[in-house]
């Protein structure tokens, strides 16, 4: 009988050791039990939405002996093209606040662009504005877009951003300021317009 009892003992024992790590597991809790879930804004801390609109002036420099944009690939036929078809173009291009190159910096456009028409120079568009003053300073604005360079005004979205700008839409807007045909320089005014928290 003694020994009865400790093998049921012992059983029971075991069985509540083994159902003890099944429930109370790190891989079983219910924390770690979802591939998504629904918040509330409020446990990331965002409040209100805002609507912001930013002003500045893109630089890019495409000759002398520090350009801000170089090409990195283009096809076979790119230079026989009317419009550069094929032709990459990887940027750090100054932001300032007037179209004077030696004006106030206020951040980076990061990114390439490509020329993805046959037929007009339309360049698709991957760039982050990387901005570098106020309380911008570290926050990102991402474009993903088509530029129709000769384009009086050309609409570009805002698919999203980091820092002061997380969870970000909206659009910009391009104008050219300036552009010497002879060298390929260029000054382009933007006007941005974003929802953020």
């Amino acid at each position: 009988m003694a020994k009865s009892f400790s093998v049921s003992a012992f059983l029971l024992f075991t069985y509540l050791i083994l159902m003890n790590i099944l429930i109370f597991s790190p891989q079983t809790t219910a924390k770690s039990q979802y591939f998504s879930r629904i918040l509330s804004p409020a446990t990331l801390a965002l409040k209100r939405e805002k609507l912001s609109h930013l002003h500045f002036y893109f630089h890019d420099i495409v000759s002398g002996r520090n350009p801000t944009a170089i090409r990195v690939a283009q096809a076979a036929m790119t230079n026989q093209s009317a419009t550069f078809f094929g032709a990459v173009v990887m940027m750090d291009d100054p932001l300032t606040m007037r179209p004077e190159l030696s004006s106030k910096l206020v951040g980076r456009a990061q990114g390439i662009y490509a020329s993805a028409s046959q037929s007009e120079l339309g360049f698709l568009m991957a760039l982050n504005f990387a901005f570098t003053e106020g309380k911008y300073n570290g926050s990102t604005l991402s474009v993903l877009g088509r530029n129709t360079a000769l384009s009086s005004v050309r609409e570009m979205p805002i698919v999203g951003g980091s820092g002061v700008f997380r969870f970000a839409r909206g659009y910009a807007q391009a104008r050219t300021h300036t552009i010497d045909f002879r060298t390929g320089d260029a000054v382009v005014e933007y006007n941005v317009y974003v929802f953020h928290y």
